[in-house]
């Protein structure tokens, strides 16, 4: 009986010190993958209109299950609400500088980037037990989503706004460049007053 104990016991110390190192062991490598996660990286990114937007999206799939006699579906209301940015990177803008004549010349003015932002919640959810919700079709709620806020981003005034916006930013060359007796210009356009500075078009 005696040595009934003493085994049980010992192979409870056993199994508790696999138990320890290994769960130590786990732990240190999910702290060094974390670590591995952080990337630090220089932009020159200018932020010029923020826009929001909501809608109501309807998700549905069918599968056919045992020859197609018996239907599943999955189904949910999805409502969606997104922030948008356009911004610019200002390192791309290009510039050259004749000195002989005192002119700045701007010669490429960056394109917009729109990042869409959504957050998502879903109700109504409903699905079958052979048809339940799964990571993929969360990607691909997510995915059509933002593809919508995009086409109707891309069809407002938004990028426009931000081309103006933009343009009065860059307004401070003009500043610059006058206060130096220097001329400024955009590609051959001779820029003469800030307003008209905000008005050019790309």
């Amino acid at each position: 009986m005696n040595r009934f104990i003493f085994g049980f016991i010992a192979a409870l110390l056993v199994l508790g010190s696999i138990w320890y190192f290994v769960g130590k062991r786990e732990n240190k490598d999910e702290i060094r993958a974390n670590s591995a996660m952080i990337q630090i990286q220089n932009v020159g990114k200018l932020i010029v209109t923020e826009g929001y937007y909501s809608q109501v999206f309807t998700f549905k799939n069918s599968r056919n299950l045992f020859l197609d006699f018996f239907p599943s579906d999955k189904k949910a209301l999805v409502v969606a609400n997104a922030k948008a940015t356009v911004e610019y990177d200002l390192r791309q803008l290009e510039t050259r500088i004749d000195e002989e004549n005192k002119t700045v010349v701007i010669t490429k003015i960056p394109e917009p980037v729109i990042n869409i932002y959504p957050e998502i919640e879903y109700y109504d959810v409903t699905q079958d037990y052979f048809n339940k919700f799964e990571a993929k079709d969360y990607n691909k709620i997510k995915s059509s989503v933002t593809a919508q806020f995009r086409k109707k981003i891309e069809s407002s005034s938004l990028k426009d706004n931000a081309q103006e916006r933009l343009m009065s930013e860059l307004v401070n060359i003009y500043i610059l460049t006058k206060s130096m007796g220097w001329t400024l210009k955009y590609n051959e356009v001779i820029i003469e007053s800030p307003e008209q500075m905000k008005n050019l078009k790309r």
